[in-house]
């Protein structure tokens, strides 16, 4: 701990290092200050009120990543997502246009370029939603005060320039703060409610809800789920890689031992993403008049609901596909077979090649499946400690059930644990990618880190 606290101390000694994290401060400062300010001609009242009713659809989920600005359709209410779906997009389309892996394969000049597109994809998607946003507003009842071209216009040259400067502010993190710009400006969009869970942590404890009892499991619980994530995190599967000598020249080159580290979650955060995004789409479904008067539809869009079994059974199903598709997309053992083939190296006990692109796919797989379930069980938490499981509408044994199992597995703890599990792993691992900067900048300036193992650089003695 002790080592801890000099680290924070060393961390603001450094002069360039003190005004990297200042800088970032007023950043994250402007964009908090941008999350208040409305978009003309909109009853936020009214829009907030609609949000609240909604919040296990998918308005619910946009709301959560814009760190709750699109219920109140604030000038940064898009937020940062339309950059993470055009990113997302192109880095789906390099498999399969040749122009875009060259580019990728270009070094800095080809990200460059990739990163220009992704600009400009950006905000033609931010127009697109700004667009459909608008329209909605206006033709859904009273959310907007003044109806009519004009507050379409301005609602997408207000949402579209929200979302154009959310991208500069990220971008000038990443520049001249601590780097991981577009993940802080998410960070803090998460956390800022933060005080307000603290608050009903408070008022449930001063009330009565809770005994100290119940503070202490929560409390144990929150840490050891931290804890979880953090010890998954950092896993990674290290498969030995030897290279062989070879004479280039006058110098003898090769010879050394080194691994290929294969993380257990190499997804991220993006599988929960889409499995989320995709089953909150038929819960808003449920809103419009069609589906209302129709029983049928009600009835499987019913079955399909937070709280049911067949959720949980394709959110599961869901998050363990996109990390298989995922990690399909950003790493390839039969090109990392091959590079390892052209530069001499082999994996012991195995033949180049074929061989080689086959172990590390077997490896590879095993891996993805844990990290799939690492991710259900993680996104799963939140849910039963707030509402439950509804095992009992299973047919046949649903009587069975009811009669014979835990009411917290069924009902739920009643316990608000505010970080949902995407949310969670977001804030967590961003706590950790930053972290880890500062570290290393701490280190490179011969100042020690914040963790026992990052030990002190030592410079060359001079006698």
């Amino acid at each position: 701990m002790n080592r801890f606290f000099e680290a924070v101390v060393n961390v603001f000694r450094i002069p360039d290092l003190r005004k990297r994290i200042l800088f970032t401060l007023a950043i994250l400062a402007v964009y908090r200050v941008g999350g208040h300010i409305p978009t003309p001609g909109i009853n936020t009242g009214r829009l907030e009120d609609f949000f609240q009713q909604h919040r296990d659809t998918i308005f619910g989920f946009i709301d959560l990543f814009s760190g709750g600005m699109m219920r109140r359709l604030t000038i940064f209410a898009l937020g940062i997502m339309p950059y993470i779906t055009a990113s997302i997009i192109l880095q789906l389309l390099t498999v399969v246009i040749p122009t875009l892996e060259k580019l990728q394969k270009e070094g800095e000049l080809g990200r460059r370029k990739i990163t220009q597109w992704t600009r400009y994809l950006t905000i033609g998607l931010s127009l697109a939603q700004s667009f459909g946003i608008a329209t909605s507003l206006q033709s859904s009842g009273d959310f907007v005060t003044n109806p009519g071209i004009g507050f379409i216009l301005m609602t997408m040259l207000t949402l579209t320039t929200g979302t154009a400067f959310i991208m500069w502010l990220g971008e000038q993190i990443s520049d001249r703060g601590i780097g991981n710009g577009m993940s802080l400006i998410i960070f803090a969009g998460i956390v800022v409610g933060l005080p307000s869970a603290i608050g009903n942590f408070v008022t449930n404890l001063s009330t009565g809800q809770w005994n100290a009892l119940h503070v202490i499991i929560i409390l144990v619980f929150m840490i050891v789920v931290v804890s979880f994530i953090v010890l998954v995190e950092r896993g990674e599967r290290r498969i030995p890689v030897q290279y062989a000598k070879r004479v280039v020249g006058r110098r003898m080159m090769g010879g050394q031992s080194t691994h290929l580290p294969l993380k257990v979650n190499a997804g991220g955060v993006i599988p929960p993403i889409f499995a989320s995004s995709i089953l909150a789409f038929p819960q808003t479904l449920a809103v419009l008049p069609v589906a209302k008067n129709n029983p049928w539809i009600m009835s499987m869009l019913s079955a399909i609901g937070p709280r049911e079994p067949l959720y949980a059974v394709l959110f599961v199903a869901g998050i363990i596909f996109f990390c298989f598709f995922y990690v399909s997309i950003i790493f390839n053992p039969n090109e990392a077979a091959d590079n390892m083939r052209k530069y001499g190296g082999f994996i012991p006990g195995i033949r180049p090649g074929k061989n080689t692109a086959e172990y590390m796919n077997k490896i590879l797989t095993k891996i993805t499946v844990v990290g799939g379930l690492y991710l259900s069980v993680l996104c799963l938490i939140p849910q039963i400690m707030l509402s439950g499981i509804a095992l009992q509408h299973l047919p046949v044994v649903g009587g069975f059930i009811d009669n014979y199992f835990p009411r917290w597995l069924l009902d739920g703890l009643g316990v608000s644990f505010y970080f949902g599990g995407t949310s969670l792993l977001i804030v967590v691992g961003v706590a950790m990618d930053t972290a880890n900067q500062v570290e290393a900048q701490l280190i490179m300036r011969h100042y020690e880190g914040f963790t026992p193992r990052s030990g002190r650089i030592r410079g060359r003695r001079t006698f």
